[in-house]
């Protein structure tokens, strides 16, 4: 199989796996983790007071996705740079021995 065509598949998949629930249940309510984990709480144990308040409580939803966004993409950044630079340091110190 052709490498565009492999690669055509596998954006088809994931395109298909990220956007796929959205149009199967098209009107049910995505809560977040910290909501669904808020509410458990609150079933299990009603008196429950949390033991920290939030250092930084933002304007409104836009920004606090913002914000997750930018954490996201920081940490993703800083992840495959890491991985390119050390296959790069491998790569080196191959061609280092074959050189010797």
């Amino acid at each position: 199989m052709k490498p565009i065509v492999k690669n055509g598949l596998l954006l088809v998949v994931v395109v298909a796996l990220a956007f796929g629930p959205l149009f199967l249940k098209r009107n049910a309510e995505f809560a977040g983790a910290d909501v669904q984990a808020g509410e458990a709480i609150n079933a299990v144990a009603p008196n429950y007071k949390p033991w920290f308040k939030p250092l930084y409580k933002p304007a409104s939803g836009e920004v606090e996705t913002f914000l997750f966004a930018l954490q996201a993409a920081l940490g993703s950044g800083f992840f495959f740079y890491y991985l390119g630079r050390s296959k790069e340091r491998y790569e080196a110190s191959k061609r280092e021995i074959k050189h010797d």
